[in-house]
């Protein structure tokens, strides 16, 4: 590629108001279950941003509803779990993923795959740390409480939990792959909020199982959690080939932790483009600087776009990125 390759984690959906008139009044679960809509907002970024990649729409908790578990996501909370998983007879309600149970996720990816033509497609899904957090405390937490009660008080429990979602969630990436994925990202969002010790012991196992079990694939597998500079070694070490950081870490020093090898995705921070363009310009090129002597490198954001982002400004930095690395 003849610049540095740019795609954003939640450019589809969100901050663009195609996408917004498109689910007027359809549940965002919903929205992810129809082929029709889930090919038609993964290209929306696409042709507006002329991003280098196409991100599948979707959501971490769709093969958790996928297996029969009674969940929503409720607008402006979150994933919202009717019964929290939290002693061992819960585990029953996780049974394994089969692609049947997710035939939509396949019908999109066909239809995907042959209008991007030469444009990579990037599956998802969920760490199961992540995963295991929602389910535990029954939706999104500031604090994890319930979730490192049972961690440290059940170790067994935790980790049969965690391994049972490191089945489904290899499920679900390796019905992406076989659809005609290019790459998947397995997505940590709470991973931040624990220690490295703790990093090593309760997770890193489950997370690298994932990666383990779709390395024969063939697919870039990229590695994203927020609040990880501390973990950014760990993670390297967990068998992603991409490490994605945030943007508390510059990314010199990102790739000094996670170690030779490795190419890093990231990271400027989501909310810098509510700056004026000067200023999104000025950080960008810090972004840029700091990734020169890197072996491979994906420009992104540190997390998500923001919902309300301007477009126009997304599609300004992409241009801006491909202009300024082009060789």
């Amino acid at each position: 590629m003849p610049h540095t390759p740019v795609w954003f984690m939640r450019q589809a959906g969100r901050s663009l108001p195609e996408y917004l008139k498109l689910r007027e009044g359809i549940a965002m679960l919903d929205s992810c279950m129809r082929p029709d809509m889930v090919t038609e907002i993964t290209l929306q970024p696409v042709r507006r941003h002329k991003v280098d990649a196409a991100v599948y729409y979707s959501d971490i908790v769709v093969p958790l509803k996928a297996i029969g578990l009674d969940l929503d996501i409720k607008p402006g909370v979150g994933p919202v779990v009717e019964q929290p998983i939290r002693t061992r007879a819960d585990l029953d309600r996780l049974r394994v993923l089969e692609p049947d149970d997710v035939l939509y996720v396949t019908e999109a990816i066909g239809m995907l795959t042959a209008e991007l033509g030469e444009t990579p497609l990037i599956g998802f899904a969920g760490a199961p740390f992540t995963l295991a957090s929602y389910l535990v405390e029954g939706g999104p937490s500031r604090n994890h409480e319930r979730t490192k009660a049972l961690m440290y008080g059940d170790p067994e429990l935790w980790s049969d939990l965690l391994d049972r979602l490191a089945d489904i969630t290899t499920a679900f990436l390796k019905v992406q792959i076989e659809a005609g994925a290019s790459a998947v990202q397995l997505f940590d969002s709470w991973v931040g909020a624990l220690s490295p010790a703790d990093y090593r012991r309760y997770v890193m196992p489950s997370s690298a199982k994932v990666f383990e079990a779709v390395a024969d694939h063939g697919v870039p597998r990229i590695h994203f959690g927020v609040g990880t500079g501390e973990l950014l070694g760990l993670m390297g070490e967990a068998g992603a080939d991409v490490v994605g950081v945030d943007w508390r870490v510059p990314l010199d020093e990102a790739a000094r932790r996670v170690g030779p090898g490795k190419a890093l995705q990231g990271n400027l921070d989501p909310a810098v483009l509510f700056a004026p363009t000067s200023a999104v310009e000025t950080k960008t090129r810090e972004v840029l600087d700091s990734a020169a002597d890197l072996p491979g490198h994906v420009f992104n954001l540190g997390h998500g776009v923001l919902p309300s982002t301007d477009p126009d400004t997304l599609t300004r930095l992409v241009d801006f990125v491909h202009r300024t690395t082009e060789v």
